[in-house]
């Protein structure tokens, strides 16, 4: 790091030796967190050094663990998990500065939502008193005006990672869709008379974009929210959404190598098993027995119509 115009120095100043030593433990360090294409990333840096330096020894060292990474990447693809997310929001007065503040926290794979929520409500109540803390237990929006002023409450919710169609373009591999990651979403569902769950033509879901102010890997395990936008899915919008989903299941099911016959039969089942409740055929029923009378929805009706062709294609 360069001195500015008064001469004052920020940061450190590094010999080539020191940057080259940072640098081979960040590529250490990426190689044991299963992060093999931002080991290649680091090297990249590390190879001109060498090659300039004419270092045939540490060069030979590195192609053979670019080779050894690469050949990870090639039989792991898929298997390796990087984290798994949740939103956790803070409400009352006793958090100080973090009340209504939201964070997304990224936890160890395979992380159970009982898991962080056990965490957390043992290391606040610790701090302000298991009879003060309170852990909210749905994901539907907190009306501060509810809730007690005297008490610390908490609301926990697992979020997964989410992208825009144009990003899916360049988020091909694992790695790419677990990898600089800003925003996340969370679904709730709810009817108009307050019911979280209902019928097929009166359940809507509210789709919960966040958007953090630095993206994970980062050197926290939570970052804090600074966007927030939601989304209202009609109960046609959300069958669709659910037959996209059963589409790509399908589509999964059918193109694992090697085959897998028993995670073929379940999602079958789940799809075509007339015994499955508002599955695809109740949806038909529901929303394609006749064309809708409001226009608004014709093009809502056309596409359940396209990914019903789409599904029995599949």
């Amino acid at each position: 790091v360069s001195p500015d115009e008064e001469g004052i120095c920020s940061g450190k100043y590094f010999t080539e030796a020191g940057l080259v030593g940072l640098l081979e433990q960040a590529a250490a360090s990426f190689s044991m967190a299963g992060m093999y294409e931002a080991v290649n990333e680091v090297y990249k840096v590390l190879i001109p050094i060498h090659e300039a330096n004419r270092d045939a020894k540490k060069l030979s060292t590195i192609h053979g663990k670019l080779q050894e990474a690469f050949s990870k990447i090639v039989h792991q693809d898929g298997k390796r998990m990087f984290g798994t997310y949740f939103r956790v929001g803070f409400y009352g007065t006793k958090f100080g500065d973090l009340d209504e503040q939201e964070f997304v926290y990224k936890e160890p794979a395979i992380t159970k939502l009982a898991e962080i929520s056990h965490r957390l409500e043992g290391f606040y109540g610790e701090r302000f008193g298991e009879d003060v803390l309170e852990v909210i237990k749905d994901s539907n929006p907190v009306d501060k005006c509810k809730l007690d002023p005297n008490k610390a409450y908490i609301q926990i919710t697992y979020v997964e990672p989410y992208f825009d169609t144009y990003e899916m373009k360049d988020r091909i591999t694992y790695f790419d869709k677990n990898y600089n990651l800003r925003r996340f979403m969370y679904c709730t569902p709810f009817t108009l008379d307050g019911r979280a769950h209902g019928e097929l033509h009166e359940q809507f879901k509210r789709k919960t974009i966040l958007t953090t102010s630095h993206a994970f890997p980062y050197i926290k395990t939570r970052i804090n929210v600074i966007h927030k936008e939601e989304i209202i899915l009609t109960p046609i919008e959300v069958a669709i959404e659910d037959m996209q989903k059963k589409t790509q299941e399908l589509a999964f099911a059918t193109h694992q190598d090697p085959a897998d016959p028993k995670m073929l039969q379940m999602v079958l089942q789940g799809s075509v098993g007339t015994t499955v409740n508002q599955g695809p055929l109740e949806v038909a029923q529901v929303f394609l027995l006749e064309i809708p009378n409001d226009p608004k929805l014709f093009r809502h009706h056309n596409k359940l119509r396209l990914c019903f062709k789409d599904f029995t294609k599949r």
